[in-house]
């Protein structure tokens, strides 16, 4: 391949890359997916439930996405390695099991930033209809 060749191929990834996002985050989910496949068929579906649960209330951002991935399945391999029946993983109530695990991937959750929109537009109302400073401005400058 020539120099120029080289040039046009690595501006065609910097597109397709700005288009459909970090080709190795796509790679790394697919060895995720290819994990999950491995496992036996009963972890396997307890894992495809988890994660569809998860991808409504999980992290946005794609780095903190693929490592809670990463996390469930390193459960999950571990889990069906040691014979550990799925009910001890994940106990009697599986949301309770989700919502637990979602809380160490607090980073890019949605529902994080729209509590904290809702917050600040009632904070904004409120305090417009009083005439006082906006709440959360007054928090982060005292503090």
């Amino acid at each position: 391949m020539t120099a120029g060749s080289n040039e046009q191929k690595n501006r065609y990834l910097q597109y397709l890359e700005t288009v459909t996002g970090p080709l190795e985050d796509k790679r790394r989910y697919r060895r995720h997916k290819a994990r999950v496949r491995a496992l036996p068929a009963d972890y396997r579906t307890a894992v495809d439930a988890l994660e569809r649960y998860m991808q409504f209330f999980g992290p946005g951002k794609a780095d903190s996405l693929l490592a809670m991935l990463d996390d469930l399945a390193d459960l999950f391999e571990q889990s069906a390695a040691d014979g550990t029946p799925i009910r001890e993983v994940v106990g009697e109530d599986p949301v309770e099991f989700a919502e637990a695990f979602l809380r160490n991937y607090p980073e890019g959750q949605w529902i994080h930033r729209e509590r904290e929109r809702l917050a600040d537009a009632i904070d904004r109302a409120a305090d417009h209809a009083t005439g006082d400073e906006p709440r959360r401005n007054r928090e982060r400058t005292d503090g």
